[in-house]
């Protein structure tokens, strides 16, 4: 019997709480565009910029739901061998010549062939798995590096939950697994990949909302830090920076101060930790010409 992973799951409000205990704090957009996801059976597609929360709602949907997470980081030049199967040649050589030594060296070809193309020879890599493995959330990571060609592979995936080998024959995931593909916006994705998903746009947090996951996922972060911490980052993203911070980069701020001993962010601390935040040399120039506008 198959798992319904709408179970626990009766609306947007029910799937923010679930992602809310393991602290990911989902605005009313997000929640209600995984909830359908999830109820309607459709790939959810998140576009945003970097630091928005797009993979961690991937990873947190997974956890909440109590599903296995299965990732493929796509890359410019990934193909079929890299994010669907492979098949195993050492063993497979080895298998022919254990064959052909049985065989007193008379090899049936028709017979070697047919034993070769099994699933004991199959290596499954991540979208071979997430159909195998079904209910899963699978991960389609920064979609936007791929190429052209790769995108059009993923429709038979994304439309059927299907995938053919030549050699094998099709797998097909009973239960379709929820997934969600995320985009940088590198570059733009074809409309036949978008079409067969349902689409948000992740924003970054707005003040409230970040100082609610500073103290969310920093237990025992003081109330003036998380404050202040959130107002720069704030500050940091209105500024023409070659990478704003993103959520990740708040929390890795906060936690770099924590570990120093400060309790709240000064002009001396903000110097010397603008490594957590900002990732680039020029942007950490520019900042530290202007802490005083940035901590005012």
């Amino acid at each position: 019997m198959t798992r319904d992973i709408t179970d626990p799951v009766g609306s947007p409000e029910k799937l923010a709480k679930l992602l809310e205990n393991i602290g990911y704090l989902a605005d009313e957009g997000v929640a209600t565009a995984a909830f359908l996801a999830l109820r309607m059976g459709r790939p959810l597609f998140c576009e945003g910029e970097p630091g928005t929360g797009k993979t961690s709602l991937a990873v947190s949907l997974a956890e909440a739901l109590g599903l296995p997470l299965i990732r493929l980081q796509c890359h410019e030049g990934i193909d079929a061998a890299q994010a669907l199967y492979e098949w195993d040649f050492p063993r497979q050589l080895l298998h022919l010549r254990a064959l052909e030594a049985a065989e007193g060296g008379r090899l049936d070809v028709d017979v070697a062939e047919q034993s070769l193309y099994t699933e004991r020879f199959l290596l499954a890599r991540p979208l071979l798995r997430a159909l195998q493995s079904a209910p899963c959330v699978l991960l389609v990571d920064e979609i936007d590096r791929a190429d052209d060609e790769f995108e059009a592979f993923l429709l038979q995936l994304l439309d059927e939950n299907t995938v053919t080998i030549p050699e094998y024959g099709q797998v097909r995931a009973d239960v379709p697994p929820l997934v969600v593909l995320t985009s940088n916006r590198t570059r733009e994705v074809h409309d036949a990949l978008k079409r067969r998903c349902l689409y948000h746009w992740l924003e970054h947090p707005g003040l409230a909302r970040e100082i609610a996951i500073l103290r969310s996922r920093i237990p025992g972060i003081g109330e003036r830090l998380a404050q202040q911490v959130a107002e720069a980052v704030q500050r940091l993203r209105t500024m023409e920076l070659l990478k704003p911070p993103g959520v990740a980069e708040a929390l890795d701020w906060a936690n770099a101060l924590i570990a120093l001993g400060r309790d709240e962010l000064h002009a001396e601390s903000a110097a010397t930790t603008l490594g957590a935040v900002l990732k680039y040399s020029e942007d950490i120039d520019r900042v530290r010409d202007r802490l005083d506008a940035l901590l005012a």
